[in-house]
C-alpha cells in the first residue's frame, strides 16, 4: 500500500482558486472510494487557506490512476475543468507525504507560523473520515502520528507559545485600525455558528468584548448563544445590529454574502468606523465593502501579510522535530509493510510442520518419541525462520520489501495479502475550524439584510 497526497495551498495558488477547489469537499473522499479501485482510503483536509487530500493506493503504479480519479471528482463538484484542477495540486508520495502533513499539523506551513488551530483541523479531518469509513489503516496511522508530532512541537519548543491563530492576528489588526482599542467598549457581530465562530467568540471575550451578536439564517444562532453567550440575530434584527457594530466578523463560509451596496445603506447614519474581518475562504463579505467610507476590511491575505515571524531558533527546533518524526514514521511504515509477508511465511512453514506431525502421530501415536520429534522440528523451524525474518526487516528499512515479497512468491508460491483497513480510534478534540458545520450554516440568499 502506498500513501500519497494532493496539496493546494495559499503558498502556490490564490485563495479564490483554493476556495473553488474545496467546493463539495465533504463528498470527495466517499465518491473517490466508490468510484475507483485505485483509491483504498482518503482523508480531506480543508481549511481557510488549504485544500489537501491524503490517499492510499494498492501499489505505486496505482497512484496516477488514484490521482486522476480524485481530480475528476473535484472537477465535477467544483465546476472547474480537469486541466486547471490538475495543475492546482502538487502531488506527494513516499516520505514527502508525512513530512508535509507533520509540518502542517505543527503550524509550520500556516499563514501564521505556529498557529494553534491547524492541529485541531487535522484531528477533525481524521475523525470525519473514520466516521464516513474512508480512512484506511495507513492513513489513520499517518494522521495520528501528525497529531502526536504537533503536540511534541508545542511541548518542546516556544513556537506558537503566544497562542497565535488566524483569529488572534486578525483581532490584533482590528485593534490597530480602531480609534478606541478598548474591546470592552466595542459591539461585535459574528456571522456563522460553526466551530470557527466559537473560537472567535472565545477570543473576543478574552479581550473584554461582551456585546457580541450572532447571525445564522439557518436558525442555529439561538442554540449557539445558549451555550456561549451573546445575542442571537435573525434577518429582521441583523441590519440594526450591523448599523451599531464596531466590528463584524465573517466565519460562515456561505455562498451568499454581505454586499457593499447593502452595507452602505445600512451604515448610512453610523458615526463610528466599522472593521469588517472576513475569515471565510469563500468570502462572507463583498470585497468591495473595503472601498466604502467608514469601513476597514481585513481578509485572510491581510492576516497572512501581518503575521509576525517566529524566532528562528524555535522554528529550526520545530522543523527538526518534524523531520525526525517523519523519518521515524517512514521507517516504521516500511518495517510494517513486511509484517504480512513474515506472517505468510511463518503460516506456510507451520502448516508444513503440522502436516508432517499428523503423519508421525498416525504412525506412532501420542508417545514420548512423537513429542520429542515435534519439539526438535519446531526448534529447527524457528531457527530456519530467523534469518528470513531479519532479512525482511533489513530490506524493508531500505525500501526493498517488494523484493522479499516477490521472492516468497517465486520460491514458495506464497501470495502475500495486505491487511484490511481496520477501524481505529483517534483522539477526539474540538476543532477551531469545523468546515462541515460551517457549510451547514450556509444561509438562504439574503434579500433585506446586511
Amino acid at each position: 500500500m502506498v500513501l500519497f497526497s494532493l496539496v493546494a495551498t495559499h503558498a502556490d495558488i490564490d485563495l479564490e482558486t483554493v476556495a473553488q477547489l474545496s467546493t463539495g469537499s465533504s463528498e470527495i473522499a466517499t465518491s473517490a472510494l466508490s468510484g475507483s479501485p485505485a483509491v483504498k482510503g482518503a482523508i480531506v483536509l480543508a481549511t481557510c487557506n488549504r485544500f489537501e487530500i491524503y490517499g492510499e493506493a494498492p501499489h505505486a503504479d496505482d497512484v496516477e490512476a488514484a490521482r486522476a480519479a480524485l481530480v475528476a471528482q473535484i472537477s465535477g463538484l467544483s465546476g472547474l475543468n480537469e486541466q486547471l484542477v490538475s495543475k492546482s495540486f502538487n502531488t506527494r508520495t513516499g516520505g514527502e507525504v508525512s513530512q508535509h502533513l507533520f509540518a502542517v499539523s505543527s503550524g509550520l506551513d500556516s499563514a501564521v507560523v505556529g498557529e494553534r488551530e491547524i492541529a485541531g483541523q487535522v484531528r477533525r479531518a481524521l475523525i470525519t473520515a473514520q466516521h464516513e469509513g474512508t480512512a484506511s489503516a495507513g492513513l489513520i496511522r499517518l494522521f495520528q502520528a501528525a497529531s502526536k508530532t504537533a503536540k511534541d512541537v508545542g511541548a518542546q519548543t516556544a513556537l506558537g507559545s503566544r497562542g497565535l491563530s488566524i483569529v488572534s492576528v486578525a483581532l490584533d489588526l482590528a485593534t490597530d485600525l480602531s480609534e478606541n482599542p478598548d474591546w470592552s467598549a466595542k459591539k461585535a457581530v459574528v456571522f456563522g455558528t460553526g466551530a470557527y465562530a466559537g473560537a472567535t467568540m472565545a477570543l473576543l471575550r478574552e479581550r473584554g468584548c461582551t456585546d457580541i451578536s450572532v447571525f445564522s439564517s439557518s436558525g442555529r444562532a439561538e442554540g449557539f448563544v445558549a451555550t456561549r453567550g451573546g445575542t442571537a440575530l435573525d434577518s429582521d434584527s441583523l441590519p440594526g445590529a450591523v448599523a451599531a457594530a464596531d466590528v463584524m466578523i465573517g466565519c460562515s463560509g456561505s455562498d451568499s454574502r454581505v454586499e457593499a451596496e447593502e452595507l452602505a445603506r445600512v451604515r448610512a447614519n453610523s458615526p463610528q468606523t466599522l472593521v469588517a474581518i472576513d475569515l471565510a475562504l469563500t468570502h462572507d463579505f463583498d470585497p468591495a465593502v473595503g472601498e466604502l467610507d467608514g469601513v476597514e476590511l481585513l481578509t485572510l491575505e491581510s492576516v497572512r501579510l501581518a503575521a509576525p515571524q517566529e524566532q528562528a531558533e524555535s522554528l529550526a527546533q520545530a522543523s527538526g522535530i518534524v523531520t525526525g518524526a517523519a523519518a521515524a514514521f517512514e521507517q516504521e511504515r516500511e518495517a510494517r509493510s513486511v509484517d504480512s509477508a513474515i506472517v505468510a511465511l511463518r503460516r506456510h512453514t507451520m502448516n508444513v510442520l503440522d502436516a508432517e506431525m499428523e503423519k508421525v502421530r498416525a504412525r506412532h501415536g501420542c508417545t514420548a518419541a512423537a513429542e520429542e520429534v515435534e519439539f526438535a522440528l519446531r526448534r529447527m523451524v524457528k531457527q530456519l525462520l530467523h534469518v528470513p525474518t531479519v532479512r525482511a526487516r533489513e530490506l524493508a528499512a531500505n525500501g526493498q520489501q517488494e523484493h522479499y515479497i516477490a521472492a516468497l512468491d517465486a520460491l514458495y508460491g506464497i501470495t502475500v495479502e495486505q491487511p484490511a483497513a481496520a477501524p481505529a480510534s483517534a483522539e477526539d478534540a474540538e476543532c477551531p475550524v469545523d468546515h462541515g458545520q460551517a457549510r451547514q450554516d450556509i444561509p438562504e440568499p439574503r434579500r433585506n439584510s446586511a
